[in-house]
């Protein structure tokens, strides 16, 4: 059901977005899994060495700039006019509640985890989420942040557009992915400027179509520095909603490409995949992982990308995926596991799990800015987008 809703609303948009960019664009499952395979060599046969790899490399990025229509979106420095409130203090790290402010009249909602005591610079780690409601205020997404904060960590969860307290506009409006790519760069933005955090250790993660906003803004945008996309990156699927695949950024007049050479764009810096045997991501070991490899091998890097495979499990982000990236965290922004309890695995019944209603940013107190734009109209017609 929700799979038909996602295309009813993927349809719309694409009426809305022009017949030249729907011919361009990629749905779903686009290609069959025998097909992306296919695909895979023919990408891999275009290139057989650094040079030539980066030339190609450099049509992939041009393609998902262009395609998002990213150098039309907003030039802004600072201006984030936070809203911060509700510091709690848990068993070795802080909860805040915060929104920034994206654009002139547009707010990112969100919350803030950091370590409880600190010294010098720390790391810090973007977590955005994927499609369920409410989820940056559910048990996974709070307890990884938790986690993270803890092992030495600022994380900033903040809200896929039209979900959780981001109702401003629909999550179906027709340049989502330009959007929600934008409010990444932004929370990015604010976090470097924080005096706190180390712009030299920068993560990035989320599941599903978190995992897509993190591997789409680690494309464009080198100052992630490692990144954990979980349970999406695909050959063959594209992402079945139009904040993934409802503008063309898999393919132009003179190239097509997928998600893996996207995600390939990270290249050398660190990157693991989590992949499982219950969704699109079940031939991560056999398809897309080896590509990534031989990408990471022209760097010299075989050893920054990684990726554990889950084959008796399906789509989330669940512990046992959650552990992988810990470590993953631990080594290449050089967090700290060792404040983690541990025995057969890190234990994470420390964190404590917040009511919904004591995460959120706007209240009676903090209500929403009276300058918020409101609606689809309002947003599209300030970015004045094509």
């Amino acid at each position: 059901m929700r799979n038909s809703i996602w295309i009813l609303f993927m349809l719309i948009a694409m009426a809305a977005y022009g017949q030249q960019a729907n011919d361009r664009l990629c749905v779903g499952r686009y290609w069959t899994p025998d097909e992306a395979n296919l695909k895979m060599k023919e990408f891999a046969a275009q290139w057989d060495d650094l040079e030539s790899w980066k030339k190609r490399a450099e049509k992939i990025r041009t393609v998902v700039r262009e395609g998002m229509q990213w150098d039309k979106m907003p030039d802004i420095e600072g201006n984030f006019n936070p809203i911060i409130h509700s510091t709690r203090k848990m068993d070795g790290y802080v909860v805040e509640n915060i929104a920034i402010e994206s654009f002139p009249g547009f707010y990112v909602t969100g919350n803030l985890y950091r370590p409880i005591e600190s010294e010098g610079e720390l790391a810090a780690i973007l977590s955005p989420h994927g499609h369920l409601e409410d989820k940056r205020l559910l048990e996974d997404v709070q307890t990884r942040c938790a986690v993270l904060a803890r092992m030495g960590a600022v994380v900033f969860a903040y809200d896929m557009i039209g979900r959780g307290e981001s109702q401003q506009v629909d999550h179906y409006i027709p340049i989502a992915l330009a959007l929600q790519t934008y409010n990444s760069k932004r929370v990015l933005d604010y976090l470097l400027s924080r005096p706190d955090v180390d712009p030299e250790r920068v993560g990035m993660t989320g599941g599903s179509g978190g995992a897509t906003q993190t591997f789409m803004l680690t494309a464009i945008d080198d100052r992630i520095t490692a990144s954990a996309p979980v349970v999406q990156v695909s050959a063959h699927f594209f992402g079945g909603c139009v904040c993934e695949s409802g503008m063309p950024v898999h393919r132009s007049a003179d190239i097509q490409t997928n998600n893996v050479e996207i995600a390939a764009l990270a290249a050398p810096r660190p990157m693991i995949l989590v992949s499982n045997g219950g969704d699109w991501t079940r031939n991560t070991p056999q398809i897309e992982y080896p590509y990534l490899q031989n990408v990471y091998a022209l760097y010299d890097a075989e050893h920054k990308i990684e990726n554990v495979h889950l084959p008796a499990e399906r789509h989330d982000y669940r512990y046992s995926k959650r552990a992988p990236v810990y470590n993953f965290f631990d080594a290449h922004l050089n967090l700290n596991g060792g404040t983690i309890p541990y025995e057969d695995g890190y234990k994470e019944d420390f964190v404590t799990l917040l009511q919904k209603d004591e995460l959120k940013v706007f209240n009676e107190e903090y209500p929403l800015p009276a300058d918020a734009l409101q609606g689809d109209a309002a947003v599209l017609e300030y970015l004045k987008l094509d």
